[in-house]
């Protein structure tokens, strides 16, 4: 069965440290992609592709920042793609995660995704299954070279959270 992602219902976002202190929050407001999961099988596979130049962190200076080629290199590198083709299921049928590699600054890495939440439901509007839930992990940006300022004391670790529906086609 293939879903198509619901881009009003899907949103990738990351948190960092900010030195030590408080936690900057960031999301791409960009990204499109589908995902198709055999449930007897116990197989699937998942493309979202995220728009780097609609990062949004609410401080326009430091989107710009990111958007550069200290960090998200955009105009280089536009958009970055996670590829998830191992998926894991629990006892009920319900996806735990999804293994896969995500692209970013033209560099692919191994990433699973733990889903903490996962459903399926009847969408009473759309009149079609719409399963989602929400994945995460914490990846060390520099594995993909985006390094400024590791040494200095802005963190490697970088958490990302993807919430996702999708609409059954």
């Amino acid at each position: 069965t293939t879903y198509a992602i619901d881009p009003s219902h899907t949103f990738v976002t990351f948190e960092a440290k900010h030195f030590g202190t408080s936690t900057l929050r960031g999301r791409f407001d960009r990204k499109e992609g589908s995902v198709s999961v055999d449930r007897s099988a116990k197989t699937g596979k998942a493309e979202i592709t995220i728009d780097m130049g609609s990062v949004s962190t609410g401080v326009g200076p430091l989107d710009g920042h990111l958007k550069s080629k200290d960090f998200f290199d955009a105009a280089a590198t536009p958009n970055a793609k996670f590829v998830g083709d191992k998926f894991s299921f629990d006892a009920a049928g319900k996806v735990t995660a999804v293994a896969g590699s995500l692209t970013l600054l033209g560099k692919a890495q191994p990433v699973t995704l733990t889903a903490t939440n996962f459903n399926c439901y009847d969408h009473p509007m759309l009149k079609r299954e719409v399963c989602g839930g929400d994945f995460e992990t914490t990846i060390q940006r520099s594995q993909w070279g985006m390094d400024f300022g590791v040494k200095v004391g802005i963190p490697d670790s970088i958490r990302l959270l993807i919430q996702i529906e999708a609409a059954k086609q």
